[in-house]
């Protein structure tokens, strides 16, 4: 048995080692200070191309915020001249696609096109046009952001959304990290196109781009891409400086509401993209809760108690630490019950750690499907911009590999210890027959 566990091992590490090396990551810097990261393939006849910026939500202030989100969505709404129908039609009649990201540090734009130099031509000329001339018009500023304080207000409503909202303000407090990716309502409904012209002006410089791209095209012709979409953007680079994130004051908050099951979150400040915990940590947690069917958690409230149909943990990296979370829905008349185990559970984790089978097993699985977090132009796009947007090593996916593979027992246990307090974690609890929900607290 042994054997045949580390022939699979030995296949799954090939399988990897064979697909990055096919992944030659070039990198250089355009004449006005973008960051540009590249990796040719000639599979298909496809360009993937992302730009981004350090415009997310945490650049806001409580007083603005929701105005980063809508800065990003608004810019493909009206640029240099063409509507928001013009662009689409345009787009449309090349076969490109035109996607976006936004999350807590980053927001950006991404273009999917044909690499033929005509279809080519002309979808990057609408996406240099949307990210260098937005033009944000106040009609549809107006339409838009009544339509996100509807979204918005609607979704308060929901247990899911209730308990993210209260565990990231618990979480968080005042840190920039607690404000609502989406803003609040007053908030957006205060804001004015000024306020977003101004933010684009500071936030969308050449110096904060980082450019990833992939696909049919040569160096030479990557180059002039980048340059043609940058070239007219605002000049400069902003020092992005955000509070180290302090851990909360443990508390637990129950919200009544009438959804026909409890929704239980937990969290606590997690890792950053540089930690140097990262891979005991984000090894130890597939052991813990973030590998499914074979996680701990999901053995000890599914299927040995019945509890919940799903249980889950993750760590969720950013610029500064993100949050560590557990989650699960279960019967009311089972919360406290489902609670008290999670918590148990976790506490046990933490202080003995995993065993060496469950360390074998989590390894075997993380390097045996590493190889399908790179099968795809998309999805290797999205490496490149997070290499390229936290100032990773080109060399970050072969490492990757090789740190699964030397986590030890001891360094899971040691971080988890360090890093992860059980009895720190905030906790909500949304279907809990008590308290109404109460925003306030932070």
């Amino acid at each position: 048995m042994r054997f045949l566990q580390f022939l699979i091992v030995l296949w799954a590490g090939l399988q990897a080692q064979w697909a990055l090396a096919f992944l030659p990551i070039q990198h250089w810097q355009t004449a006005n200070g973008a960051q540009v990261y590249f990796v040719e393939n000639h599979d298909l006849p496809i360009l993937d191309l992302s730009i981004e910026f350090p415009a997310g939500s945490s650049s806001d202030t409580a007083e603005t915020s929701g105005r980063a989100g809508l800065v990003q969505r608004l810019m493909s709404m009206g640029a240099g001249g063409l509507s928001e129908d013009r662009i689409a039609e345009t787009l449309a009649d090349v076969g490109a696609a035109l996607g976006g990201s936004f999350d807590l540090d980053r927001a950006g734009l991404s273009l999917r096109t044909l690499s033929h130099q005509k279809e080519r031509s002309r979808a990057l000329d609408v996406l240099a046009q949307i990210i260098q001339r937005p033009e944000f018009p106040e009609t549809i500023l107006e339409r838009e952001r009544t339509r996100m304080i509807s979204v918005l207000k609607e979704a308060d409503t929901k247990p899911e959304v209730i308990a993210d909202r209260t565990l990231m303000k618990l979480l968080y407090g005042k840190h920039p990290y607690g404000l609502r990716e989406s803003g609040e309502p007053d908030t957006l409904a205060s804001l004015q196109r000024q306020d977003l012209v101004d933010f684009y002006r500071a936030r969308y410089t050449a110096g904060n781009a980082v450019i990833a791209m992939i696909g049919d095209i040569k160096r030479d012709e990557a180059a002039r891409i980048a340059e043609m979409l940058t070239d007219r953007l605002p000049a400069g680079k902003t020092e992005v400086t955000l509070p180290a994130v302090e851990n909360p004051a443990p508390v637990t908050q129950k919200i009544a509401h009438p959804a026909t099951q409890s929704h239980i979150q937990l969290a606590y400040p997690g890792l950053s993209r540089k930690d140097p915990d990262y891979f005991p940590l984000l090894v130890g947690n597939y052991i813990l809760g973030g590998g499914g069917f074979v996680s701990r958690l999901m053995k000890e409230i599914r299927e040995t108690r019945g509890l919940a149909y799903s249980v889950y943990s993750t760590f969720a990296p950013y610029r500064e630490k993100g949050p560590f979370e557990i989650g699960l829905q279960t019967k009311k008349e089972q919360a406290e019950q489902a609670l008290q185990l999670t918590q148990k559970t976790l506490k046990d984790f933490v202080e003995q750690g995993p065993t060496e089978e469950e360390l074998e097993a989590a390894r075997q699985n993380i390097v045996g499907g590493f190889p399908l977090r790179i099968d795809s132009n998309s999805k290797i796009l999205g490496y490149l911009g997070v290499i390229g947007f936290y100032n990773l090593p080109l060399t970050y996916l072969e490492d990757y590999v090789k740190a699964v593979e030397k986590v030890t027992v001891a360094q899971i246990k040691d971080a988890f210890q360090r890093r992860i307090n059980p009895d720190g974690m905030v906790t909500v609890v949304v279907g809990a027959e008590q308290t109404a929900p109460d925003f306030s607290c932070c």
